[in-house]
């Protein structure tokens, strides 16, 4: 009976980690190895991220190999990046 339950608390937290809130997207960002990110939409309209999204088209066009938007900077850059944005 506990492995049920056990398996039943993974499987359901495992499917929450795969949500994205409301008014937020994912990305995939980093040069060889990807991570994903789950960020606010108000980010797209920052000119920082905008240079970051051309960059994104200029490599990848709009087929992007992980199935979602990805970004092809360092994932310090990006953590960086996110960082400022949060606070304006």
């Amino acid at each position: 009976m506990a492995i049920r339950q056990i398996l039943k608390r993974s499987l359901s937290n495992e499917r929450r980690s795969n949500e994205v809130p409301k008014g937020h997207f994912t990305v995939y960002v980093g040069e060889n190895e990807k991570k994903r990110f789950v960020i606010p939409l108000s980010y797209l309209n920052h000119p920082s991220f905008q240079d970051l999204l051309c960059q994104a088209e200029e490599e990848f066009g709009f087929h992007h190999p992980m199935g979602s938007l990805t970004i092809p900077c360092s994932q310090d850059l990006f953590v960086h990046l996110t960082s400022r944005l949060s606070k304006t």
